[in-house]
């Protein structure tokens, strides 16, 4: 499976990962690369002709592959339109190399597969060669046909949640006595990733006007992606919030136990999306049988008709009227006596450890995966083949520079011990120094752990040492000798040494 893969915070990655278990429990044997450093077996940059080219050495020894796509994994965004036909076109043949592609389509633009450009030429001779294409709604299956010309067998719409499996199994009354929610009140939640499109703030205008005491609406979330305009957008939330009696941003790290808690303890999830192809979030209520409202955008409006109790509502004005009509006994507007104060909640004062410190765990541990796989690829995360040895961030050496650094071949080629008289002698000196040495840096090697940066440079120096001592022995063996040249030096060096591997051990 090529995916977005956790720790990473992404919905394609919580998507994914279900997937993968439910393969699994299937009895399937299930590998993951992801776009980027995750939990999964591999990472690959797949951005590009170059990152198409990488994935197609890697798809031909598996049965099935599926990918999780979205234009963003491949296509630099922004790409003109001569970039897009070479990636498109690479793309081709790493899906011609595999023996059966399955796509799961979760965001595209048909725009790209319309006209007869070169790009969109190349485009649709892509997805001519993917053999079953998964939609979530019959709109994007009947869209994305005509658009790209396939054929409609090969499209395929499935259910959107089929993997999906509950996180939690706490009950209404514990799901709120943990969160700090009411016991007895009629509680709305808007969750997600805060970002524009997501449209919470029309939650909040909507319920703004009910103005009833009896109702709490909470916006539950954080940001995505650390982006000016997001980061303007979440501003301009925290203070409608802060002016709107009986709603709280609860704003912080919600992990998928937590994701399912929240909803446990809503009485209705408010999902006013301006855009959106599908979305797991009605998925996520089905499983606990908690209403939804969602506007009339992507494919939601087929997931309500697979849904028990999902209101489609198509403007503001509909928005407001369907939560009045959820309000118990309530069908109307009217505003009751007494309004509740607004607050926006910090996460340090929920009373318990979540979510904050989730979310720093997520973020060392995330750091951590992008810190050894720029070690093992060789460099800073880039291009799919680093480039040679330079500098990274702020002057420092890259990573495949230091490696090689480390690495002892140069320094343990040692010349060979034919020959005669003091010259074979003073070979077999240097031979004898050189392995021991090189066997006792060998072994802090085992020992250490890549990227700590202070055994690098203890290690660093020590070669550093060991290469010079070999320099100044071997001076004194071809010191007063003829010219003659040993072919073949290093053939004998002790291969505990790990000399000739061209990589560290450990």
């Amino acid at each position: 499976m090529v995916t977005p893969y956790p720790p990473l915070r992404d919905g394609i990655a919580s998507y994914a990962v279900q997937t993968v278990m439910s393969l699994r429990a299937q009895g399937h044997e299930v590998t993951v690369l992801s776009p980027g450093p995750s939990a999964a077996h591999m990472h690959l940059n797949l951005v590009g002709a170059r990152g198409a080219a990488a994935l197609a050495k890697r798809v031909g020894g598996y049965d099935r592959v599926i990918v999780q796509f979205h234009p963003d994994f491949f296509y630099p965004i922004g790409a003109p339109a001569k970039e897009r036909a070479m990636i498109s076109a690479a793309l081709t043949a790493a899906f011609r190399v595999a023996t059966y592609v399955e796509v799961r389509l979760h965001e595209i633009d048909y725009r790209t597969g319309r006209g007869l450009s070169p790009a969109a030429v190349a485009t649709r001779l892509m997805w001519s060669q993917v053999d079953e294409i998964v939609v979530h709604s019959e709109g994007e299956r009947d869209d994305f046909i005509a658009a790209f010309r396939v054929k409609p067998e090969r499209v395929v719409l499935t259910d959107h949640g089929e993997d999906f499996q509950r996180y939690t199994s706490v009950d209404k009354a514990a799901a709120r006595r943990t969160l700090r929610v009411p016991a007895d009140a009629k509680v709305f939640l808007s969750i997600g990733f805060i970002q524009p499109h997501k449209g919470f703030d029309r939650a909040v205008t909507a319920f703004g006007e009910l103005a009833t005491a009896d109702a709490r609406l909470y916006v539950v979330g954080s940001l995505r992606v650390d982006e000016p305009g997001f980061k303007a957008y979440l501003e301009t939330l925290r203070e409608q919030i802060e002016h709107t009696p009986g709603t709280e941003l609860r704003e912080g790290y919600v992990s998928d136990e937590l994701f399912d808690r929240w909803i446990v303890a809503a009485d209705c999830l408010v999902l006013p999306y301006r855009a959106i192809w599908s979305s797991g979030v009605i998925e996520r209520a089905r499983l606990y049988d908690t209403p939804v409202i969602a506007t009339d955008v992507g494919g939601l409006k087929d997931q309500a008709a697979r849904s028990t109790d999902v209101m489609i509502v198509r403007d503001d004005a509909e928005l407001a009227a369907a939560m009045a009509a959820r309000l118990a006994g309530r069908t109307g507007l009217d505003a009751p006596n007494g309004v509740v104060p607004a607050r926006v909640v910090d996460t340090s004062d929920l009373g318990r450890p979540w979510p904050a410190p989730g979310e720093r765990f997520r973020e060392r541990l995330q750091a951590e995966l992008t810190a050894r796989a720029s070690i093992v690829r060789g460099g800073p995360l880039g291009a799919v083949d680093a480039a040679a040895p330079g500098v990274g961030p702020a002057g420092e050496p890259d990573a495949r520079a230091l490696v090689a650094r480390l690495t002892p071949v140069p320094a343990f080629l040692l010349p060979s011990t034919a020959g005669t008289g003091a010259r074979s002698y003073l070979k077999k000196v240097v031979r004898r120094l050189t392995v021991w040495e090189s066997r006792e840096v060998a072994h802090q090697l085992n020992l250490q752990k890549i990227g700590t940066d202070k055994m690098v440079g203890v290690l660093t120096d020590q070669v550093a040492t060991l290469q010079a001592r070999v320099r100044e022995l071997e001076s004194e063996v071809h010191a007063g000798t003829d010219t003659d040249t040993d072919t073949g030096a290093g053939a004998d060096v002790d291969a505990g040494a790990g000399a000739g591997t061209g990589e560290p051990r450990g």
